[in-house]
């Protein structure tokens, strides 16, 4: 079985990311607008009745500015840690707040997400990978270092959205105060260009199809830079950067012959021995 994804709004104006399969689909995130929530998905034709949940990452801005709205107008579940929905201020209604835990699988119809902790200054952000039919989804974005957690998910992965929100020589000759481009660049930041191609050149799984470039900066970043630092790398993955005010086509990924379930099981353990001799 194939899942369809497609990044809805990506920066820091808003993010919103999609993942379904025929039947059921989830949000991560859901940072614009319930109407241009809306518009964006009808022009893909995908109707947000077939959302069966929306995980958010973490309460800043612009990744829950629509969650309200679109959760109280369809009825759909959402899916955020404790601490996050204390420090976010959401007025979500009580039957529809879901918690999840940090490696814990939820399953959505028959979809399946797994939050992990990330690096970034919020209360408790996570990153998440969603799997349905022998396909896993990465969505890493926000996130100031690539450590791990965040290695061993994105090498089960059939197609990811990784953060590149800035270019390293950009944010350091630019207009920002030095406090802001060490808070950017720092731990808790964000990921360089140079940081998403080093995840990509050395740790990118054979069956890896499509890599959206996701959460570039309007300040720090251009999308001619990213595309031209990722082109000597693409080999035979679709390499993709997703736009601050437009949604990216539906991409339809598949199953790779060899990969299933327990193999990726087995991929993920195989990959946590071989990174505890770093």
């Amino acid at each position: 079985m194939s899942l369809y994804i497609s990044s809805i709004n990506s920066g820091s104006n808003g993010n919103c990311y999609y993942v379904g399969n025929n039947e059921e689909a989830v949000l991560i995130d859901a940072g614009i607008s319930c109407t241009e929530t809306e518009r964006r998905m009808n022009r893909l034709k995908l109707p947000l009745s077939k959302v069966k949940a929306i995980f958010i990452s973490h309460e800043h801005a612009d990744h829950i500015n629509g969650v309200a709205t679109i959760s109280k107008k369809y009825n759909i579940p959402v899916y955020i840690t404790d601490e996050t929905l204390r420090k976010s201020g959401l007025k979500i209604e009580k039957k529809l707040i879901n918690n999840f835990q940090d490696t814990a699988t939820v399953s959505i119809g028959k979809l399946t997400v797994t939050a992990f902790k990330k690096l970034h200054d919020a209360a408790d952000p996570h990153s998440f990978i969603v799997s349905g039919g022998n396909v896993t989804i990465g969505i890493f974005t926000d996130i100031g270092y690539p450590g791990k957690e965040l290695i061993r998910y994105f090498r089960l992965c059939h197609a990811v959205f990784l953060e590149t929100n800035y270019c390293e020589a950009m944010l350091e000759n630019g207009s920002y105060p030095r406090h802001l481009k060490k808070r950017i660049s720092g731990k808790k930041g964000h990921l360089s260009n140079t940081q998403a191609l080093g995840l990509f050149k050395k740790y990118k799984p054979h069956h890896l199809s499509h890599l959206i470039l996701s959460h570039l900066s309007e300040n720090n970043n251009n999308p001619e830079i990213v595309k031209k630092l990722f082109k000597p790398y693409e080999g035979d993955v679709s390499v993709i950067v997703a736009s601050r005010y437009q949604e990216t086509e539906v991409y339809r990924i598949n199953p790779v012959a060899g990969i299933n379930g327990l193999s990726q099981k087995n991929s993920l353990k195989q990959e946590y021995r071989q990174l505890k001799l770093f």
